[in-house]
């Protein structure tokens, strides 16, 4: 079995660890906090157990994934002949700068050197590094296990081979990469998702709609889309001479709406309380982590749905 060492085995890291091993890689976890990859282990443990039940360990048992992930003790020893290594650790500049400087003097010189950040340009660490070339961003949408999507941002600098090597272990391991030609601030995802959530704040600050007729809106209309196309076929398919006759149709709508979606609302301002005060109202603080067991449940009915459909109907 071919080695991934992740480095960082928070929320991250330990759901990264479940979904390499479940392609079949042995994973080395290592964290500086005394006794949090084996916290990571357990979680995988408890974990594979409903992803076996569902059918999602593509045949194996949970005990073969959890076998497969191992803690280690130091950070060498997490390196040592790992063909891919995926850096979790916290969302600071400084604290990427000094684990991709360390990762870069242990690993073998031709391992994959991963950043799982979600807000970071990899140019912002990797610049001095004498193994840049193999550096880039590979940034899950969490939970990977049952998330396929992950985006692949290679720095100025990245050897086209390193992220070809990675799309390839992301094919391998059941993800469906997103490929960035470039960096950008945001990548992909937050960009898309930063745009549906200032409209959707807008909306409740200036009264025009409750949080939950937002997330109706999203929940029971464009996500049931969503969840098998993306908006390019969405809008090529919902028009008689497919995109362009919609971009023909509707361009003018969506440039006459444009203007009134440039304010920014303060998330933190007058419409944070609204958005607490409904949401509380839907849902207890003390009830999120139930609530976020079920959303993972429910991820897992749409996975297996997902995969009976493509197989029934198609992809």
């Amino acid at each position: 079995m071919e080695k991934i060492a992740i480095v960082g085995s928070g929320l991250i890291g330990r759901a990264w660890a479940i979904s390499f091993a479940r392609a079949g890689y042995e994973i080395s976890l290592y964290d500086r906090v005394a006794g949090a990859a084996e916290k990571a282990i357990t979680f995988a443990r408890e974990m594979a157990a409903p992803l076996e039940s569902e059918g999602l360990l593509e045949g194996q048992s949970a005990d073969d994934l959890a076998a497969r992930i191992k803690p280690v003790g130091s950070l060498e020893e997490a390196l040592e002949g790992a063909i891919h290594v995926q850096e979790n650790t916290p969302e600071d500049v400084a604290v990427k700068q000094k684990v991709f400087a360390e990762l870069d003097a242990v690993a073998a010189p031709e391992a994959v050197l991963a950043s799982s950040t979600s807000a970071i340009l990899p140019s912002q660490f990797t610049e001095h590094l004498k193994g840049r070339a193999r550096c880039l961003v590979m940034h899950p949408i969490n939970p990977p296990y049952l998330v396929p999507a992950v985006e692949i941002v290679p720095a100025p600098w990245t050897d086209p081979a390193a992220t070809e090597k990675t799309r390839q272990l992301a094919v391998a391991s059941g993800q469906a990469p997103i490929m960035m030609k470039r960096e950008l601030d945001g990548f992909v995802m937050n960009r898309l998702q930063g745009a549906l959530l200032e409209e959707a704040f807008r909306l409740v600050a200036d009264g025009y709609a409750s949080v939950e007729d937002v997330d109706v809106g999203i929940r029971e209309g464009l996500a049931l889309r969503w969840s098998f196309m993306g908006p390019f076929e969405t809008i090529d398919l919902n028009a008689p001479g497919g995109v362009e006759d919609y971009c023909e149709r509707y361009q003018q709508l969506y440039s006459r709406l444009l203007g009134s979606m440039q304010r920014r609302v303060d998330w933190t301002g007058a419409v944070l309380q609204t958005v607490v005060k409904e949401r509380r109202a839907q849902l207890a603080a003390a009830d999120l982590p139930e609530r976020q067991q079920w959303r993972d449940r429910r991820l897992m009915a749409l996975a297996v749905h997902k995969r009976k459909a493509a197989k029934e109907i198609g992809s």
